[in-house]
């Protein structure tokens, strides 16, 4: 189904909408704004939504809700297919009017949160508007408010709607090429912190125990747990500490990502960091978080997927490659379920969570065409 010069110049001033919202996972009212807009417009389109609260992330904060559209004319106990979005974006309010301003350059439009992923949530959600009468099965689509977080609070939602499913099509970002994902390494999230005894760093150095000089050989001992050759890398991303350079540190903390290939290396490396102990006997060493992604490789199922996609994409005239990568998705419950699962079906574009987002316009008939031929296609 081939996208009309029409329907182009109506996506690309709805999308100017949506990123003009600026939806950081941090400010659930954005987050909601945006969500309220898209409910309305599934209205208009004859959609029924279903709205779940957000409830609070692993710290305590509150999240936006999440929202699951679907046909009411529909409703079966068939197994269909999942669409899978998020609108929650890592950029905070008024990097727009600031750092990444809407703008064109080429075939290059940038805005904050444009590739990841609010033009793949736009392209999701009018391919369910246009087909949720016409596909060979029901259609779902799942928006969630916490990805960029790891989705501690839609996980189960996730796991629930991709039950479901016969497979799931996420729409985060396609890559430069025309690639789709068909493998994601699993992802853990961990916080460190330290808590030592403070003194005054001239006349009482030797009665302190130094938080930071604990978090340091910590720090250490995470980054040695890295070994790129079994797919394992650890970063210590986040760093805190201390009250003033002439006081012995008291507290210090750090936060850390683990990216693993597998369910079992995750196994392992999550054993591995909650085994951690204090090198000094004197600090209090605390070690939280797990494994908040699971990894998935290609399987039969995704194969399967694949094989379709560059069917269709053939048939346009385009080519179309998979690759697995070490970057976390949705994608990862529903593939870690045995669902197929397919990713990275969004519009193509590059540099998300930097300031130099972008989509290539030229992409987004491609992804409507890709996209609608995998919904309509049995």
């Amino acid at each position: 189904m081939q996208m009309s010069p029409e329907a182009l110049s109506s996506f690309l001033t709805e999308l100017k909408e949506w990123v003009s919202i600026e939806t950081p996972t941090t400010s659930p009212e954005k987050v909601n704004e945006l969500g309220r807009l898209i409910m309305a417009r599934a209205k208009d389109a004859g959609l029924a939504a279903e709205v779940h609260s957000g409830n609070k992330d692993t710290r305590g904060a509150p999240l936006g809700d999440h929202i699951v559209l679907y046909d009411p004319e529909r409703m079966s106990n068939e197994k269909g297919i999942l669409l899978l979005s998020h609108i929650d974006t890592v950029h905070p309010i008024g990097t727009l009017a600031h750092t990444l301003p809407w703008k064109k350059e080429g075939d290059r439009l940038y805005g904050p949160g444009i590739a990841d992923m609010k033009a793949g949530v736009l392209l999701a959600f009018r391919v369910l508007a246009a087909l949720s009468k016409k596909s060979h099965l029901p259609i779902r689509m799942l928006i969630v408010s916490d990805e960029e977080i790891g989705s501690p609070s839609s996980r189960r939602l996730i796991e629930e709607e991709a039950a479901k499913a016969q497979y799931v099509l996420v729409t985060e970002p396609g890559r430069p090429g025309n690639g789709v994902v068909s493998g994601r390494k699993g992802v853990g999230r961990y916080f460190i912190t330290c808590h030592g005894r403070p003194a005054h760093s001239g006349r009482a150095h030797a009665e302190g125990r130094s938080a930071i000089r604990e978090l340091a050989h910590q720090i250490l001992a995470l980054e040695d747990m890295t070994d790129e050759s079994r797919g394992i890398t650890v970063n210590v991303g986040l760093i805190d500490g201390g009250t003033g350079a002439n006081v012995v540190a008291e507290h210090a903390s750090a936060v850390v990502d683990l990216r693993v290939p597998d369910e079992a290396t995750g196994t392992e490396m999550n054993e591995r960091i909650l085994a951690l102990k204090a090198v000094n006997p004197d600090v209090e060493l605390t070690v939280e978080g797990a494994i908040n992604r699971p990894g998935y490789v290609k399987d039969k199922g995704i194969t399967a997927l694949v094989k379709k996609a560059e069917t269709i994409s053939h048939a346009d005239g385009q080519v179309l490659f998979d690759l697995s990568t070490g970057g976390g998705s949705d994608g990862n419950f529903s593939a870690a379920m045995g669902v197929p699962t397919l990713d990275a079906l969004g519009i193509v574009g590059d540099g998300a969570h930097t300031l130099q987002e972008y989509i290539e316009i030229s992409s987004i008939p491609v992804r409507w065409n890709l996209l609608t031929e995998l919904v309509l296609q049995k």
